[in-house]
């Protein structure tokens, strides 16, 4: 199997997990670790339900993958993420040495992979990933979209249903 194909594989499992915390109410944004071709943790956003603004879906993968490997380096490893990640997981992961960063979506509001600021490959670190962009870009951000799309349908009735309440009569 190429490198394309097996990106393509593993970007498709993340976005299973993507999938995972849609389901729950969250930002559907999920997370896979690979090392020697092996999904070693996987992840996804559970910031709502959990009330904690760092369970983004890679720290998530990534808290799991320091204690399946019992270490905090990450060494070896490719971070699969339907999401650009934001400046917190990406500061996550040249902390613990991910090789490999693959993303889908690109974030063009926090994205810290290359899209608003590089932090992943940023020279004055002592660590920097390599990077491969837009493996399932569309899907990846299709998915994204119709969770919003369906938000913000959700809230406009709701909305409407609360004028009809109020109305008297």
């Amino acid at each position: 199997m190429s490198q394309t194909e097996r990106d393509i594989h593993y970007m498709k499992l993340a976005m299973d997990m993507a999938a995972k915390a849609e389901e729950k109410g969250e930002v559907p944004v999920g997370a896979i670790l690979v090392k020697n071709d092996e999904v070693i943790s996987a992840g996804f956003n559970f910031c709502i339900g959990s009330h904690d603004p760092s369970a983004h879906a890679e720290m998530q993968c990534l808290r799991q993958a320091g204690k399946v490997i019992e270490n905090y380096r990450l060494l070896d490893t490719t971070l699969y993420v339907t999401l650009e990640p934001c400046a917190m997981c990406a500061g996550a992961m040249v902390h613990s040495r991910v090789s490999r960063l693959v993303f889908g979506a690109s974030d063009a509001k926090t994205g810290a992979a290359g899209t608003v600021i590089d932090l992943v490959r940023h020279s004055a670190f002592n660590h920097q990933l390599e990077v491969t962009q837009g493996v399932l870009e569309l899907e990846c951000a299709e998915q994204l979209s119709q969770f919003f799309r369906r938000r913000r349908k959700e809230k406009k009735a709701l909305k409407q249903q609360q004028k009809l309440s109020a109305s008297p009569e």
